[in-house]
């Protein structure tokens, strides 16, 4: 079995996730988004999508962009 890194689990269905150069473990995909998802830099929620990105920040979407002065940036649909 093996150790969740989050939180500590030793679990029989834990998985690895290679990303980076690095090896994670995991035992569940909250823990894996707890750990590798991006935060937005103004609402500071976990980026689970496709998300934007500026100047080295990152935002959930277009409405939190504009919020920090990005209004060149917009949504996919």
């Amino acid at each position: 079995m093996a150790v969740c890194e989050v939180c500590n689990n030793d679990y029989e269905m834990a998985f690895e996730v290679h990303a980076a150069g690095a090896v994670h473990t995991f035992d569940s995909i909250e823990c894996a988004a707890q750990r590798l998802a991006p935060i937005c830099d103004n609402c500071q929620c976990r980026i689970l999508g496709h998300g934007l990105q500026a100047d080295g920040q990152f935002f959930c979407c277009a409405h939190c962009a504009r919020q920090r002065g990005f209004a060149q940036l917009v949504d996919h649909v």
